[in-house]
């Protein structure tokens, strides 16, 4: 008998090659749309799974989605955070319902379009590391990797739109999906009622002196430069932290960006992949962030604080820290807190 695949099926045409590739390869395919908005259209998903002649389901999760990914994800922009929602709903979400369903249509395996690598329930980087989803993938268990089939892991994104095409998807240039999914709008528009746009103080860390006003403290971030529109100066300046309670933005002046640099962080949420204890590590503290040498101190099972001596710029609270061996993804958890020789930053 053929294996069956729960392939998360999303319209677009990751997913999209990801169903047709298994279907090459021999597998017997179901597709699984989670309707997660209500904007969300699922005529995409459907249309895909037509013309591949596959099974295909959709659920709706959107009050699961907007209780524990939406809400927490305004929530933590409220309490001064810069969160990942991306990474939330992997682990809360996603992989997490793919797998319970899995049995629920007798599948022996679950799939997705992400651009990354599975081995005996070992997470590595993509061939294609301009695209590599490893970052986002990194909280997710040994038990949920172990039943997971990346077919795109080695062809480039370029390839897997040309092969959509051959096989006459009309998803085939269906622009890619960068920004966070339930956002339609402009971030600023989304969030404008969502937010505490009090006006407040803007003070040069420097020195202490109120250098502007604010236009609402939440909806900025750590070493944000553009799109400030603070009031009352016109000096190239950048963000350093946030106080929540006193509604005070913290700016440094110029091109000095020491303010920035920090030496170690508190995780919390630490999920390492295989269960084993890393001492050292390369680390990932945004996305797009290069690697940098980690060692790491052991608190308890949910909290580890990560060290990194030559200094990082811009490691931010609410976002994540990823750790690798090679090509080999840890795991990894949510930044807690960020300090500079053992000591908490003040302005953040």
């Amino acid at each position: 008998m053929k294996k069956r695949v729960l392939v998360g099926m999303s319209g677009g045409v990751d997913s999209s090659v990801a169903a047709l590739l298994l279907l090459e390869q021999g597998y017997e395919v179901v597709g699984l749309t989670f309707k997660f908005t209500e904007e969300f259209d699922v005529s995409d998903a459907i249309k895909v799974c037509e013309k591949l002649s596959i099974e295909h389901h959709i659920v709706d999760y959107r009050d699961f989605f907007k209780e524990n990914v939406i809400d927490k994800f305004i929530n933590d922009y409220n309490s001064g955070i810069t969160p990942n929602p991306c990474i939330l709903c992997n682990r809360e979400v996603k992989f997490n319902f793919l797998y319970q369903n899995m049995k629920k249509f007798n599948c022996d395996y679950i799939a997705t379009g992400h651009y990354a690598k599975v081995v005996d329930g070992k997470l590595y980087k993509s061939v294609d590391l301009k695209k590599d989803q490893t970052y986002f993938l990194a909280q997710l268990t040994n038990k949920q990797l172990s039943h997971l089939l990346l077919p795109l892991e080695g062809i480039e994104k370029d390839v897997v739109r040309e092969k959509a095409r051959i096989c006459g998807l009309e998803v085939a240039d269906k622009k890619d999906s960068t920004d966070v999914c339930f956002i339609t709008n402009k971030f600023r528009e989304f969030m404008s009622d969502k937010l505490d746009n009090t006006s407040g103080d803007v003070i040069d860390v420097a020195t202490g002196n109120v250098v502007g006003k604010h236009n609402g403290l939440r909806s900025y971030t750590i070493g944000q430069r553009k799109g400030l529109n603070i009031g009352g100066t016109q000096d190239r300046m950048y963000v350093v932290g946030k106080d929540i309670d006193k509604n005070i933005l913290y700016i440094a002046l110029g091109d000095d960006t020491d303010y920035l640099v920090s030496t170690s962080c508190v995780l919390e949420n630490v999920n390492l992949i295989n269960k084993d204890k890393i001492k050292n590590a390369r680390a990932k503290f945004r996305y797009r962030q290069e690697e940098t040498d980690v060692v790491i101190d052991y608190v308890s099972d949910n909290e580890i604080i990560v060290n990194y001596p030559e200094g990082v710029k811009s490691v931010t609270p609410g976002q994540a820290c990823v750790f690798y061996n090679g090509d080999e993804c840890l795991g990894g958890g949510l930044i807690k807190e960020v300090r500079k020789n053992n000591k908490k930053l003040w302005y953040l």
